[in-house]
Formats: structure tokens, C-alpha cells, sequence
């Protein structure tokens, strides 16, 4: 990887990072990203792993997706994706993605895709928010002074460029250490447009659900990442596409957390278009251990 690669991370080369090579029949190879966190980002793998399980698919769509992270991976290295074709039916696709670095598996994830079918329609409504024209880049929101006082690792998230646009409809929890209610919403785009290609949009989608999910589960305890105190790591995720997404255009992500004990937080979010169409959903559980003083 080149240096001048290693430090893009516009939507076009993630675009690239998400394309995989095709070592053989059900094997992949993907290009890890360095986007400033100590370890591959999550959402990279899951975006990698689904464009692995779906280029074994033909005229399905995902509808689900259930992963686990198991190790850290190595943003140094590449990623093998091995699929297994669990099940062809009538209507339903099922399969198996393994994902090994350094000999070891990573990451595990199963996806099912499913054949287009109409049916019975209802979904929850879209919380009424502030329209993103009227709301701040979250970048934008971050002064210089509060930068210097945050750790290394999420400093160099923070200063990065992203590609996506991303205007908290509230202030952001590393502002701030007072306490809230664990709920929270998002307007997030794509910064560029993406080819028309339904499955690169929704992993792409899968890649972004990954964004700021688990902190939702900080905010009633009164601390925020300033202080360095937490341990957090992802432990899995899952995954619901109700219907094809557009991400280069904007969609609402609400997020709520209901339940937090064990060392653990748990965070659910709905995605809707901006019409108020729910497109997705996804929960997430994940490491949240409080350091010692």
C-alpha cells in the first residue's frame, strides 16, 4: 500500500478498499484502511465481508446480516474473506463469511438474501429533527482546544478526513460530560456520489452503521471520551436492510441504547430516508469497561 493511499480516505477509496480481489472460487482478499483508530474500523470489515458473501449471490439482495468481531485487526495487512454457500433455495440465500488475518480468524458473519418480493407494509415514523442544512458537520463542531485535550487515538479519528458527511442533531458526547438520556440522532451522506450499484450501496451502509453506534450507551453516565476512561470495543452487530439505499444521498440515523450492564452496552439504531422511509435497521453490543482512576 502505497503511502499517498494509506492516508485517503475519501469515498471514492474506500470505494476501492470495498472491492475485493478474487483469489479463488469462495476466496477474497481485501486492503485494510488506516482511518486513525488502533485497529481496523469495524464497519470495514462488515462492509468487505458482505461484498464477499454477496459476489456469490445472483438476483437476491441482503436482508439480513449477523456478526461477530473476534480479534483486532491489522490495518498493516490484508484481510482473506472465506464464503460458504450454506444454502440455495427457492427463495432465501444463506451464507458464511470467515474472515482470517495472521492465521486467525477475526471476524465471523452470516448474511441472507433474499429473491425481490412485495407484500404487507408498516414501519415506525421518523423522529421529527432538525433538517441537516440547518445542523453543523461534525468536524466543523470541533474547536482546536477541545483536540488537544483528547487522547491520541481518538484525536487522530477526529482530524481525519471521513467519507461521510455527518451532522449530530445533538451535541456530540465528547463535548460535553453532562448526563442525557441514550438516545440520539444523524443525518449521514456519502461525501460524493457512488456508482449505482445496489449492493456497493448498502455496503457502504453496513460500513457507516459501524459510526458512533455504541457511544450512545455513554451518554447517562455522565463521561464522555475526554477523559479517557473506557475500554470500548465492538462484539457484534447486526444487520436488517428493509429496502435499497441510496447512501450518497442523506439518511436519519436514530439511535438508541436500552440497556447497558456486565461491562457491556447494547445500541439500536433506525435508518430512514429523509421522506421519512425506513431503509435499515441494526443493534450493536459492545465492550464498555470503565478504568480505574
Amino acid at each position: 500500500m502505497s503511502q499517498e493511499n494509506s492516508l485517503d480516505t475519501s469515498i471514492e477509496r474506500l470505494i476501492e478498499i470495498l472491492s475485493l480481489e478474487m483469489i479463488e472460487k469462495n476466496i477474497f482478499r481485501g486492503e485494510s484502511q488506516d482511518i486513525g483508530s488502533p485497529q481496523v474500523f469495524g464497519g470495514q470489515v462488515l462492509g468487505q465481508a458482505l461484498r464477499a458473501a454477496s459476489s456469490t449471490v445472483e438476483d437476491r439482495m441482503v436482508h439480513s446480516l449477523h456478526a461477530y468481531f473476534l480479534r483486532r485487526g491489522d490495518f498493516e495487512a490484508p484481510i482473506v474473506y472465506e464464503v460458504d454457500r450454506a444454502r440455495d433455495g427457492g427463495s432465501f440465500s444463506n451464507r458464511r463469511v470467515i474472515a482470517v488475518q495472521h492465521g486467525h480468524q477475526i471476524f465471523n458473519m452470516t448474511a441472507s438474501f433474499q429473491k425481490p418480493e412485495q407484500g404487507l407494509e408498516h414501519q415506525s415514523e421518523m423522529p421529527k429533527v432538525k433538517e441537516p442544512e440547518d445542523l453543523e458537520d461534525i468536524v466543523d463542531l470541533i474547536k482546536p482546544e477541545w483536540v488537544e485535550q483528547l487522547p491520541l487515538r481518538i484525536k487522530r479519528m477526529l482530524t481525519r478526513e471521513r467519507p461521510f458527511e455527518s451532522k449530530p442533531v445533538q451535541i456530540p458526547h465528547f463535548l460535553t460530560n453532562k448526563t442525557s438520556e441514550p438516545v440520539k440522532q444523524s443525518w449521514i451522506r456519502a461525501k460524493g456520489e457512488v456508482p449505482n450499484d445496489t449492493e456497493l450501496h448498502q455496503a457502504l451502509l453496513a460500513y457507516v452503521s459501524d459510526y458512533d453506534l455504541l457511544t450512545t450507551a455513554i451518554l447517562p453516565h455522565g463521561t464522555n471520551l475526554l477523559q479517557n476512561r473506557f475500554q470500548m470495543a465492538s462484539l457484534d452487530h447486526a444487520m436488517w436492510f428493509h429496502k435499497p439505499v441510496k447512501i450518497d444521498e442523506w439518511h436519519l440515523f436514530s439511535y438508541e441504547s436500552t440497556r447497558s450492564s456486565g461491562s457491556r452496552g447494547f445500541t439500536r439504531a433506525e435508518i430512514f430516508t429523509r421522506d421519512g422511509e425506513l431503509v435499515a435497521s441494526t443493534t450493536q453490543e459492545g465492550l464498555m469497561r470503565l478504568r480505574e482512576q
